[in-house]
């Protein structure tokens, strides 16, 4: 799994009709168009309302990677297994996923009975239909399923079995296979010719609990069991994610029963509480950080100067009010990661340091722009503290808070880009192999520009080393090689905090989990 923190018209659409994506507004807003179902806290009303901050950003399982995209896809769609927090894995659609002793290859046994929510049986083609697809470069989330440049491929040798061929050993593979894809129909999407869209035409025959049934753009998404779905039957039959971009608005929809859950800040914590709302906090194994587009700022001196200006502390305490909902962050990897080390330059604010390395540089007056995700109140904290801390060291920061998507669709542009820097946050799992997606040379989600053959090579070695020892050795240098390269300032592994209306439960059911928020939305209860 992955995200990142991060068409054009206003559309409304009951499946299966085609899905757009737009920008947000708020719940204060929602006068244009069809207003959104609502709710009440005084009565059982047989469905579940979830603010969240933005329209998806894909709703393509075969690339989506945006934390609401994959909200949606895990409403909807259903993976072969998922990884847990402590790296269980547990089967979904599989009945067994068996690795062969030689490392080559694994073989997945389907559960028997599976059925697409139209009611076509979902097999072993549906499988390979999917990862044969998803292997393609150009659809734009291909990276975990290449050990090497030689893509894993898949092969039907019964209704129910697939067998996995890889070109080499590689100890991510199994993890890779088995979690990072949402299977999809074959006999809807067999004519699709092109996978790299943000949209699928329709886009609501899954096999996950719930079905999409509308979709109005900037205002909400809903949902409705899947009388097909294999599991257990989801307890509240109906779910609506509303789109409120604005943090104080979610706020007063949680006061005031409009929705029925959200994410929160620290700062609201103590306010909710005393409006009798439930609030879980809870780790995803996160990294905030502050990003440099090195086709900008090319000189890794320059880099090294703008970090040893920054006061992390400061910055994380600031945005996220007290180390009881952060833990520092000082390489790629989240610092709860059984990979992470610390034995990295850490950059603690050195503001000598940073004049010297100015110096040898042979730059005077610098002055960068920073675009962070401007609805974001710990990303506003965090740009307003950048800007003071490297203002004290003689570097101009211009601000550019706009939205999430639009941050990071420019950052790609590298050296065209307007901005040279900027605030972001993903979420990639256990193994430090899906690291590479952010960090090897041309990766599809290396928002950094970063290229280093030295770091390439290690990803290289990381992936096919067996032993743990020794990959633990070989990711240990690779975090020291991209903190020297100074292309992301890592700040915290800061816990999300969710505020429940108390007339949910089944949240421990549920299960709070990185990025879905909910692992099965089917599970929770009214009360």
């Amino acid at each position: 799994m992955k995200t990142h923190e991060l068409m054009k018209t206003r559309r409304r659409v009951i499946a299966p009709i085609a899905l757009t994506l737009a920008a947000t507004i708020g719940l204060a807003a929602c006068a244009q168009g069809d207003a959104a179902p609502e709710t009440t806290s005084a009565e059982a009303t047989g469905q579940f309302t979830y603010a969240i901050a933005s329209d998806p950003t894909s709703l393509n399982p075969i690339n989506v990677a945006d934390r609401w995209g994959l909200t949606v896809t895990n409403l909807v769609y259903s993976p072969l297994a998922r990884v847990e927090g402590d790296g269980t894995v547990v089967n979904e659609l599989a009945e067994s996923i068996e690795p062969a002793e030689d490392g080559l290859s694994v073989t997945v046994t389907l559960k028997d009975g599976l059925r697409w929510s139209d009611g076509e049986p979902l097999t072993s083609e549906d499988v390979v239909f999917t990862y044969t697809n998803k292997a393609v470069r150009e659809n734009g989330n291909a990276d975990l399923l290449y050990v090497g440049d030689q893509p894993i491929t898949a092969e039907a040798t019964d209704e129910l079995t697939v067998v996995f061929h890889l070109p080499s050993v590689s100890a991510a593979a199994l993890s890779n296979i088995a979690t990072e894809t949402y299977i999809i129909p074959e006999h809807v999407y067999g004519d699709v010719t092109d996978f790299s869209v943000s949209e699928l035409d329709p886009l609501a025959v899954g096999s996950g609990p719930y079905k999409l049934t509308e979709y109005e753009r900037g205002q909400y998404l809903t949902f409705e069991a899947n009388e097909n779905y294999y599991g257990d039957a989801p307890k509240i039959p109906k779910v609506t994610l509303r789109i409120v971009a604005d943090a104080d608005t979610t706020k007063t929809a949680l006061q005031t029963g409009e929705v029925d859950a959200s994410f929160a800040t620290p700062a609201q914590i103590t306010e909710l509480e005393g409006a009798g709302l439930n609030v879980y906090p809870y780790a995803e194994g996160r990294v905030a950080y502050v990003g440099l587009n090195a086709a900008k700022l090319t000189d890794p001196k320059v880099r090294q100067a703008i970090f040893f200006a920054l006061d992390r502390d400061e910055i994380n305490t600031a945005a996220f009010l007290s180390d009881d909902y952060y833990e520092s962050a000082y390489t790629i990897l989240p610092p709860s990661n059984a990979f992470a080390t610390e034995d990295v330059e850490k950059y603690e604010q050195d503001a000598d340091a940073s004049a010297a390395l100015l110096d040898e540089a042979g730059v005077s007056d610098l002055s960068i722009t920073l675009a962070y995700a401007g609805a974001d109140p710990a990303q506003t904290t965090e740009a307003t503290l950048i800007q003071e801390q490297l203002q004290d060291a003689g570097i101009t920061v211009e601000l550019a808070g706009i939205e999430p998507a639009a941050v990071f669709d420019e950052i790609q542009k590298g050296a065209d880009s307007q901005y040279d820097a900027f605030l972001g946050g993903y979420i990639m799992g256990q193994d430090p192999d899906a690291y590479s997606q952010l960090y090897r040379t041309g990766a599809s989600a290396n928002y950094f520009s970063y290229s280093n053959p030295a770091t390439d090579a290690l990803f290289d070695q990381g992936a096919v080393e067996l032993d743990p020892d020794a990959r633990a050795s070989i990711y240990a240098d690779l975090q020291a090689q991209i903190a020297e390269d100074a292309v992301v300032f890592p700040l915290a592994d800061n816990l999300k905090i969710l505020a429940v209306n108390p007339r949910i439960g089944g949240v421990d059911d549920a299960k709070t989990v990185p990025i879905y928020t909910f692992e099965n939305f089917g599970l929770l209860t009214e009360q």
